[in-house]
C-alpha cells in the first residue's frame, strides 16, 4: 500500500505535528516502506508457530533480598520542608 501526499498530511493534523511541503515526499516514502514491510510479515504463514515470552530458553537467576545499605531515612529527610511519622508530606494536589 503507498501512501499518497494527501494521506501524510492527515497523518499530521491526527499527530498534530507541522510537516513541510519538502518533507512530506521523504515522509511518503519512508512510511510506504514501512507499512509495505508490515504487508510483507503479514503473509508468513505462522500457524504452527508456538507464541513465546522470550526467545532464548533461559531463566533469570535471582538474589536474595539482603539489605545491603544502613538506614539513612532520618538523614535525608533533614533537607525536606515538611515530615511527619518519617513521611514526606507534599502540597495536595487534586481537591
Amino acid at each position: 500500500m503507498a501512501l499518497s501526499k494527501k494521506d501524510i498530511q492527515q497523518i499530521a493534523h491526527l499527530a498534530r505535528i507541522e510537516v513541510s511541503d519538502d518533507e512530506i515526499a521523504d515522509y511518503v516514502d519512508k512510511l510506504s516502506q514501512i507499512i509495505g514491510l508490515v504487508d510483507q510479515l503479514q503473509q508468513v504463514n505462522t500457524t504452527d508457530v508456538v507464541p513465546m515470552a522470550h526467545p532464548s530458553d533461559m531463566y533469570q537467576r535471582l538474589r536474595d533480598d539482603e539489605v545491603s545499605e544502613v538506614n539513612q531515612r532520618e538523614l535525608f529527610q533533614r533537607n525536606a520542608s515538611a515530615v511527619t511519622d518519617g513521611l514526606y508530606r507534599v502540597p495536595k494536589v487534586l481537591d
